[in-house]
C-alpha cells in the first residue's frame, strides 16, 4: 500500500459537482493499493497513520498525532499512486491491484482507521472520477509505502 498524507485545514471531494465528503482540520489521505498487499499491510498502516506525530504542539513543533488530536480524515483511492513511468511517456498501471482485490484492502484501511481512532472517517468513491478540494496546512505531505516501512 502506497499513501500519500496532506495535513489539511480543510478538504472535500465532489462529484459530478456535488459533495460527499467534507473535512476541517485532519488529514486527506491518498491510498493507492498494489497486488500483493495484504491484512498486514493494513494493520501497519493503520497504526503508522493514527500515531504519526504531524500536528503542531502548543510550541509549533509537529509532536501531536492524528489519534492525540482526535482530528478527520479523508481517505481516497488512487490506483495513480503505482504508476511506473521507467518506460517511455505512457505510465503503466501493472502494480495497481484490481478493483476485486483492491476494494475490500481499501476498505479493511478505512474499517481499521475508524476502529483505531474511534471516529468515522469521510470517503471518496472508489473507482469514480472525483474532484478533490483541500487547503493544505503547512504545507505538510508525507509518503509512506508499506513495502518499505517508510
Amino acid at each position: 500500500m502506497r499513501v500519500v498524507i496532506q495535513r489539511v485545514k480543510q478538504a472535500s471531494v465532489s462529484m459530478q459537482g456535488a459533495k460527499i465528503s467534507e473535512i476541517q482540520k485532519g488529514l486527506l489521505i491518498l491510498l493507492g493499493v498494489e497486488t500483493q498487499d495484504n491484512q498486514q499491510d493494513i494493520d501497519w498502516l493503520v497504526t503508522k497513520v493514527a500515531k504519526l506525530r504531524i500536528f503542531e504542539d502548543p510550541l509549533g513543533a509537529m509532536n501531536v498525532s492524528l489519534q492525540d488530536i482526535g482530528a478527520d480524515v479523508i481517505v481516497v483511492s488512487q490506483f495513480t499512486l503505482h504508476a511506473s513511468t521507467k518506460k517511455g511517456n505512457r505510465p503503466s498501471f501493472i502494480k495497481a491491484a484490481k478493483p476485486e482485490v483492491a476494494i475490500p484492502l481499501y476498505q479493511g484501511f478505512i474499517d481499521g482507521l475508524q476502529t483505531q481512532l474511534n471516529k468515522k472517517i469521510q470517503t471518496g468513491q472508489f473507482g469514480a472520477m472525483m474532484e478533490v478540494a483541500l487547503v493544505n496546512d503547512g504545507p505538510v505531505t508525507i509518503t509512506i509505502d508499506t513495502k518499505n516501512k517508510e
